[in-house]
């Protein structure tokens, strides 16, 4: 190894590590205004996120939930999924974003393999997780996550419904620090043979990630997608990667902040249209419904900048969207990277 000069800390200095709770203080810290919106039911500010986050860490501790343990979440795109993204590795804890869309008998596998012990359950997946309940070896308790007027739900060791908890939880948790290098998000890939395979990340290449994404999306002016005065809204499953890591980024700049819930295209483009959105990130498929469905005809999508990954962009959608005002970024990862690896950012000469 080669052998440099290096300049030793002062005695006594701490070392701060890399963990995911500096991006939410760093976001919560300067932009206290600004609001998290969910579909058209919810609106939170900064503080009000975080007094949540603080909220749900209460009630996870109670429940018994440690360091280390792993705690899942089967939910669509919500306000709820963002608070369990800081909540639950901020206590040291690992969560598990649940890919929804897999079969039964994977999602299974994925539960097992992933040792979950406690998980949180949107009241769409009821029936799903009451159908692999009797086989799961690790779970000993869950929560139900309601929209509806409903918080009821047949679940097995139900610990209660998520708003209720919280409610009556305290509104302040003192998060530790701790080893950067502690795993804080697992999650399955997809696409290959046999059953998925887990991937594990540690809060120090989450935070490095977010750094790094922040700055390939924000710092080329000829194409800056992603800045604090942006309007974020995610169309990509936040069990895929984190949202691609996005909701970290957004957090972390303090940026207005908009979930869609369950994904349907008339409703992402009412929302795009009410709260102003200016960025999102997507598959092709899904913005092809989003061009094809009713609330998009003969409207103007100018400003709206998506970064497209997934699977190759063709040319006549891409075509079909810069033609209704949507300026488009290719990027490609995977979801061993974290998972952004590269964007298309065109320099002065491509442009011309």
């Amino acid at each position: 190894m080669l052998q440099t000069r290096i300049i030793k800390p002062a005695e006594g200095a701490y070392a701060y590590p890399l963990l995911i709770k500096r991006l939410l203080m760093s976001g919560s810290r300067y932009e206290k205004t600004r609001e998290i919106v969910y579909r058209d039911q919810l609106r939170l500010t900064y503080p009000q996120l975080n007094e949540r986050i603080a909220r749900l860490a209460n009630v996870l501790t109670e429940a018994g939930v440690k360091a280390g343990d792993t705690v899942a979440v089967m939910d669509w795109d919500s306000h709820r999924y963002l608070e369990c993204m800081f909540a639950i590795p901020m206590i040291g804890a690992v969560v598990h974003t649940i890919n929804v869309r897999l079969s039964p008998e994977q999602i299974l596998y994925t539960m097992n393999h992933a040792e979950d012990r406690v998980v949180l359950v949107n009241s769409d997946f009821v029936g799903l997780y009451q159908a692999i309940a009797g086989q799961l070896t690790t779970v000993d308790k869950t929560l139900l996550l309601t929209d509806g007027a409903d918080k009821t739900a047949e679940l097995p060791n139900l610990v209660g419904e998520y708003e209720q908890l919280l409610a009556a939880a305290s509104p302040h948790y003192d998060f530790p620090d701790f080893d950067e290098n502690s795993v804080a998000t697992t999650f399955y890939t997809t696409g290959t043979t046999g059953n998925p395979k887990g991937v594990y990340f540690t809060h120090r290449q989450l935070v490095l990630h977010t750094l790094a994404e922040a700055s390939v999306t924000g710092s080329i002016d000829s194409v800056r997608l992603l800045g604090s005065n942006d309007v974020y809204m995610p169309i990509t499953p936040m069990f895929h990667v984190h949202a691609w890591g996005i909701p970290y980024a957004a957090t972390m700049l303090g940026m207005k902040q908009v979930y869609p819930g369950r994904y349907e295209p008339d409703m992402l483009v009412k929302l795009w249209r009410e709260e102003k959105v200016t960025f999102s990130h997507c598959v092709p498929t899904i913005l092809q419904m989003l061009l094809n469905c009713p609330n998009a005809q003969g409207q103007d999508f100018a400003g709206w900048k998506i970064i497209i990954g997934g699977s190759a962009l063709n040319r006549s959608l891409y075509q079909a969207a810069l033609a209704r005002g949507i300026q488009l970024t290719a990027a490609y990862g995977m979801s061993e990277t974290c998972p952004l690896i590269s964007a298309a950012h065109l320099n002065d000469e491509l442009q011309a």
